[in-house]
This record gives structure tokens, sequence and C-alpha cells, in this order.
């Protein structure tokens, strides 16, 4: 398994210009053909027809945004000149959250960018990354909107319960973690509640990805239980920073409450939070 497809969604986002050229440096290591998607937030024309002077700050922002786009264009076609890989360039233009899953459908891969409360440009719509992991059934690469990464999945810590998600996220990220100079797994103690053999141990998967030419280590971590998981994405991030990890790998929990998907305290705290890139699948 390797990685011969990858979408990445840009924005008029200052940090734009990094993840393009961390999914150009991604797309170069696996030989991938690299798809790009440009997809901004449109609000409602309605909603500005009661604003007196809403015309020309929209106006000027659809201008801003034009630039943006064909400065990323240029951008992404001189790279996949100089890495000498295959790619296209797409915009849309309207309900950008369904079509970035979309896009995302067709490939091995999914990159987008953490919501920067600094810049109004990362806003796409509500929960944007985290619809992207519910919904595109792919495994998506969150970075980080602060912090440049040049060696993306170098050093990756594992974050292993033993679940169906877990388990997806693993095999997901295969192609890192073959490459990787150092993996660790930390096995998180996430089984009390549960009926025996119910999950996979941490020794056992870590047993499967040696076969699968995966140098690993492997750690326990102690006293998480579910209902305290809402310290669990914190305590990831802690523990990615004492390795010098720069690749997160989990999966993506959600809980039915109210026949509504909430999503499971690791994997809020972690889009909040996060530190580093993250792999993440559900």
């Amino acid at each position: 398994m390797s990685y011969r497809s990858i979408v990445v969604h840009l924005d008029a986002s200052e940090r734009a210009t990094y993840r393009l050229d961390s999914a150009l440096s991604i797309a170069k290591r696996f030989k991938a053909h690299l798809e790009a998607v440009y997809a901004v937030f449109t609000p409602e024309l309605r909603a500005f027809g009661v604003m007196a002077g809403s015309a020309g700050w929209s106006e000027k922002l659809e201008s801003h945004r034009q630039e943006r786009c064909r400065s990323l264009e240029r951008l992404f076609h001189a790279g996949l000149a100089r890495f000498g890989i295959s790619g296209d360039w797409i915009e849309e233009r309207s309900r950008a959250r369904e079509q970035v899953a979309r896009h995302g459908r067709c490939a091995d891969l999914v990159m987008a960018g953490q919501d920067d409360p600094n810049d109004p440009e990362t806003y796409i719509a509500d929960h944007f990354a985290e619809t992207l992991v519910m919904t595109a059934g792919r495994p998506l690469l969150l970075l980080p909107y602060s912090g440049v990464f040049p060696t993306v999945g170098d050093n990756i810590l594992v974050a292993w319960n033993g679940s169906r998600e877990a388990t997806r996220a693993v095999h997901d990220a295969l192609p890192f973690l073959r490459e990787a100079r150092q993996v660790t797994l930390v096995s998180i103690d996430a089984m009390r509640r549960e009926q025996a053999g119910a999950r996979i141990p941490g020794a056992d998967i870590a047993s499967t990805l040696a076969r699968l030419g995966v140098r690993l280590t492997v750690r326990e971590t102690d006293g998480i239980d579910e209902p305290a998981d809402t310290s669990v994405g914190d305590l990831l991030i802690s523990d990615a920073q004492s390795v010098g990890a720069n690749l997160i790998v989990m999966g993506g929990y959600t809980h039915a409450r109210w026949q509504e998907v909430v999503l499971g305290g690791a994997t809020r705290s972690m889009l909040r939070s996060m530190t580093m890139p993250v792999l993440m699948s559900h």
C-alpha cells in the first residue's frame, strides 16, 4: 500500500502556502498524483443585503481571494514541474465542505488545515475538519495553524486503544509508518469497562506492524478510562512532544447521543490543541 493519489484543500488563508508546500513534498515522496482543491467559505448574499456598504466589502474580499487563488495556482504548477509529479488544480465555488469531502473520497490521503482563530480565511464551515474525518471515508492529514514540519512522518506517535477507529488509522498510515525513522505506539488503557477480548492489545498490533515492515516500540499509558477521555488528547500531545514526534496517528471517534453524532473527547481536544500534524481516520 502507498499513497498514489492525494487531495489537498487550499483556501485564502496565510497558511495555505505552507499546506501546499507540504502536500507537494509528500506527493513527491510517494510519487503520488496531487489534486489541489481551492474552496473558501461563501456567505449567503442575502446576509449582506441588509448591511449598508456591504457590497464594497464583498467586492474587496472577492478580489483578494481571486489574487490569492491565482498565486496558489502558479505555485502549484511550478511545484509539479519542480518535483516531476502530476496533478490537477480544481476550484469549487460553492458548498466547500461537501465538495472537498467528495474529492477526498477518490484519494488515498486528504490534507487540510486546522482552524486558526486569528485568520478568518481558515473558516470553511462549522466543524469542517471533523466533517472531513467522518464523511470523506479516507485518512485526513491535518496540519496545525502554526509551526513548520519539514519531515512530516519521520518520527511518529501512534495512539492505540484497540478500537476499530484506531485499527483503521494504523493501517491507513502504513506508508508513513514503513518509512519512519522512529515509531512509538502508545497503548492507552481504555478497555477496563469492556468485555475481555473486545479490543486488540498493543502487543498484538505491534507484532502485526512488525510483520508489515514497521520498526516500533510500545509504551503503556495507565490510568485512562473511557469517561475521562477529555484528557486523552492533551496527554497524547504531551507524549508526542516527549519523543520528538512530528506526526500523531489516531482514530477519529464519535459517540451516539440522542440521535446526534458527537465527537469523542480525545478527538475534540486534539483538533483544538494540536501542535503537530495529525493523521486521523474514522
